[in-house]
């Protein structure tokens, strides 16, 4: 296949959704992206965000593509539940930590739900994951539950509850399952990330009585 620039975009459109941004490190001019729209090959799914046409959807799609909008977000609280498998509900909207004093993203779609923090709130327990091709900033197992703790009031006790059981739960799988990748699943790295959170007297009780 010729190496030209149409060519080269669409190779980049195939590793994930592309922001207008991305173009410029590859020397590939913007209107390239209104021409393979027109062409069909690539649609344009919020503004300055395109991905390659009929390309396959997973169902963390809205998450490879609010990471890609919003950077230096880190995907946490419900949405972060669903990438470690964590719970079965798939939520309606992305749910993205920034940082305390970061201006709020404008973001029109996917919808997004955004937590502030900061310190070690905000960076403790901190991942990356590939999702469609994308890098995406990720809590871990750990502070995800710890986080569903101190955020309670926005996803609700009972979630924070149904998380711990399943990280619990996620101890004692086979080995070779997610529980095993290098002890990810366990009482102290639950115990940290809530020292991070300072939530430890509020999770200890429960992780007591569930233990």
């Amino acid at each position: 296949m010729p190496r030209t620039k149409s060519n080269l975009l669409l190779t980049m459109a195939r590793e994930g959704p592309l922001r207008a941004r991305d173009l410029d490190n590859a020397a590939i001019p913007r209107a390239y992206l209104r021409r393979l729209s027109d062409r069909g090959l690539l649609e344009q799914v919020d503004r300055g965000l395109y991905r390659l046409a009929n390309a396959p959807v997973t169902e963390l799609h809205s998450i490879a593509e609010v990471s890609k909008r919003v950077p230096r977000g880190i995907v946490c609280l419900l949405s972060a539940l669903q990438i470690h498998g964590l719970t079965t509900e798939a939520p309606h909207s992305v749910w993205m930590m920034i940082d305390a004093h970061a201006r709020m993203p404008k973001v029109s779609y996917p919808p997004i739900e955004i937590v502030r923090a900061s310190g070690a709130g905000r960076n403790h327990g901190v991942e990356i994951q590939k999702v469609e091709g994308v890098d995406v900033q990720v809590t871990t197992p750990a502070k995800t539950v710890a986080d569903c703790f101190r955020f309670r009031r926005y996803v609700g006790l009972d979630v924070a509850l149904d998380a711990l059981r399943e990280y619990l739960q996620a101890r004692s799988a086979p080995r070779g399952s997610r529980a095993k990748r290098q002890g990810t699943f366990t009482v102290d790295a639950l115990m940290e990330a809530a020292r991070a959170d300072r939530i430890t007297t509020v999770i200890r009780p429960y992780l007591e009585a569930l233990a």
